[in-house]
This record gives structure tokens, C-alpha cells and sequence, in this order.
């Protein structure tokens, strides 16, 4: 038997989010500002600009990068096979952006980690084995599961952007309807 590179996006945006942990160690917290969309973007700052996609790589911490890979190498190979690799590369792209956006114009925070992506394959994953013209059940209910935990969370005063989860998975319900049409 051999390895095989099964997942290309999936495989290289972990690696990616790990060796920028690992490296943002080596230098003593001054790599992750760059991983890291803050509430006032420097609109003439290229660095800025690119952290409203780039957030999604920055971790705060071993636990929050993990739980996130986690997910993502369980989710995304699904993903990945049933929409194609570069179809999966610019929906990461897209929610990062969207969640990096609606960020800086609502909240008052910073934001970084691969949450929004999260919830978007999990979203996402329920829509796998569905035909155009259906509405999965496990797609309403890990909707109500998940979502609807993020809401009651987001209540309470914490470190953890609710909001990116909510539309992370809003960003992959759209692209399990979409994909299906």
C-alpha cells in the first residue's frame, strides 16, 4: 500500500494553519497580527486587506487550532471529493471573506481561526448524498443543532465569534442549495 494526498485543499490548508501556529511560536506571537482581521481595516494597507481572507489560518491557541482541524480532515475530504478541489478551495476563500467582512462592519472584535470554514462543512456535508428539489433532514436538523447552539451562545461573553459560526454555516447552506441546482 502506499500514501495518498487523498484531499489536496483540505491536506494543505491544515498544514498550512499548522506550520502558521508553529511559526507564529518561533516568533513569539509576532507572525499571527498578519492571521488576524481586526474591527478597522487599513483600507491602504495591503496586509489588511488580505487578513480579511488570511484570518481563517491564524489559530489563538493549540486547543482552538485542533478542534478545528478536527473537523475540517473529517469533513472536508467528503466535501472535497463530492465538489471538486477547487470548488472547495473558493468556498473557503468566500466564507473567510464573508465572515471577515461582516465582522469589521458589525462587531467590535477581532477574529481569527478556521470556525467560519467549520461550519461551513458542516453545513455543507449534510447536503452530500441529496438530489436537486430535496431538502435533507439531517441538514435541518444539524442546522437547528449547531446553529441554533451558536445563538444561545452568543449571548454570553466569551472569546469565541458566534457570529463567524452562524455565518460560516449560513455560507455553506447556500453552497449545498447551489450545488444542487
Amino acid at each position: 500500500m502506499k500514501i495518498k494526498w487523498n484531499a489536496p485543499v483540505v491536506l494543505t490548508f491544515a498544514l498550512l494553519c499548522t506550520g502558521i501556529y508553529i511559526a507564529d511560536k518561533f516568533m513569539l506571537g509576532k507572525l499571527m497580527p498578519l492571521f488576524t482581521v481586526y474591527p478597522s481595516v487599513d483600507w491602504t494597507n495591503p496586509f489588511s486587506i488580505i487578513s480579511l481572507v488570511s484570518h481563517v489560518a491564524g489559530h489563538a491557541s493549540l486547543e482552538h487550532l485542533l478542534g478545528n482541524l478536527t473537523f475540517i480532515l473529517l469533513l472536508g475530504p467528503i466535501i472535497e471529493e463530492k465538489y471538486g478541489s477547487s470548488r472547495l478551495f473558493y468556498m473557503i476563500l468566500i466564507t473567510g471573506l464573508i465572515t471577515g467582512l461582516i465582522n469589521i462592519f458589525f462587531f467590535n472584535t477581532g477574529l481569527m481561526g478556521a470556525s467560519g470554514v467549520v461550519f461551513m462543512m458542516i453545513l455543507l456535508v449534510s447536503f452530500t448524498n441529496v438530489n436537486a428539489g430535496e431538502i435533507p433532514v439531517t441538514f435541518i436538523l444539524v442546522a437547528l443543532l449547531f446553529v441554533g447552539k451558536e445563538l444561545l451562545q452568543s449571548v454570553e461573553v466569551n472569546q469565541i465569534a458566534e457570529s463567524a459560526h452562524i455565518i460560516g454555516g449560513l455560507c455553506g447552506s447556500f453552497f449545498g442549495f447551489k450545488g444542487r441546482t
